[in-house]
């Protein structure tokens, strides 16, 4: 009776147990679980501890609330212009209802996979081939509006969408790659020839500066040998005034002076000649040096009569002796 007794207090020690450890739950950060009594969902659990109704409450899914990455399959789509392409993306998600995500729809990583390929192959088929290759940014974001519309009665949100790979044929390629060649060509040549015309203009500009400045210097020369020319004339007019003035008054070493100056200037540009080897001395020359003593002597008497030019004491003239010239 004693072993019965016992017996039968372990197996209600047993139940007790059994009956605490289903009615504790702990839930870890980053997860929900949703609660069912009787296979009904009453209400979800968020991180922390929890206290169940024995036999009558139970978990029913866990949900992981955390952003998560889901694979979208490769596929070959065919664009607008009917090319060929092979396209790889990735959807991130992250739920927000777990209550939804767990019973609005069956298999909810599946479902969102299948519905990223399908639309995927719509964006890109609506799209020619220059558009997809240029304009990634567009296809993403346009991607992500019609998944996170698709997916929101679930409670899940599609954070981004990114289009990891689209490869062309090799055809295709191996033509893109042409055309960009050319295209590099074009813009080379087209900066070599600006290059060219900048150089140009500049050269033309230099030359142009230089012919200014040049023409400045020719007109600054032009007015100085003008000016000295006028300061020269005025200089020989004046000198001449003032020999005129000289011979009025009867002196007659300007005279002379104004004649000898103007016979040794003509006589030193004749020796100055580059092709003269030999000099020739005019026979005159002894005839003007002995005129101009002779006009010396002239001055000389006059100045002895007082000017008078009356006769000596004798009643004779001065006779007055001119050297001739000796050849």
């Amino acid at each position: 009776m004693l072993s019965a007794s016992l017996l039968f207090g372990l197996v209600l020690l047993g139940l007790a147990a059994v009956l605490v450890y289903t009615s504790i739950k702990i839930v870890p950060q980053g997860f929900e679980y949703t609660v069912e009594r009787f296979g009904r969902y009453t209400r979800t659990l968020t991180p922390g501890l929890w206290l169940l109704v024995p036999v009558m409450d139970r978990i029913g899914l866990k949900m992981n609330m955390m952003e998560q990455v889901i694979d979208i399959p490769s596929q070959e789509i065919i664009t607008r212009d009917n090319a060929m392409v092979t396209a790889d993306a990735v959807a991130f998600i992250q739920v927000m209802d777990a209550a939804s995500a767990a019973y609005e729809v069956a298999n909810l990583d599946r479902a969102i996979s299948n519905l990223s390929v399908t639309n995927v192959r719509t964006v890109l088929g609506s799209m020619d081939l220059d558009e997809i290759l240029s304009n990634r940014d567009a296809i993403n974001e346009r991607l992500l509006r019609v998944l996170d519309l698709a997916t929101n009665p679930w409670g899940v949100k599609i954070t981004r969408v990114e289009i990891k790979d689209l490869s062309p044929p090799a055809d295709i390629t191996e033509s893109m790659a042409k055309q960009m060649k050319a295209e590099r060509e074009k813009r080379a040549e087209i900066l070599t020839a600006e290059g060219e015309k900048s150089a140009a203009i500049l050269r033309a500009e230099g030359e142009k500066q230089s012919a200014i400045l040049e023409a400045e210097g020719r007109k600054e020369a032009a007015f100085r040998d003008a000016e000295a020319r006028e300061r020269e004339a005025e200089a020989e007019a004046k000198a001449t005034a003032m020999v005129s003035e000289a011979i009025a008054k009867g002196d007659v070493q300007a005279v002379n002076y104004f004649v000898a100056q103007s016979y040794v200037t003509a006589f030193g540009k004749l020796a100055e000649s580059p092709n003269q080897k030999t000099v020739i001395i005019p026979a005159e020359t002894a005839g003007l040096v002995g005129m101009l003593s002779g006009i010396s002597e002239l001055k000389d008497i006059n100045k002895i009569t007082g000017g008078s030019g009356s006769p000596g004491p004798s009643g004779s003239s001065p006779s007055t002796s001119v050297p001739s010239s000796n050849s």
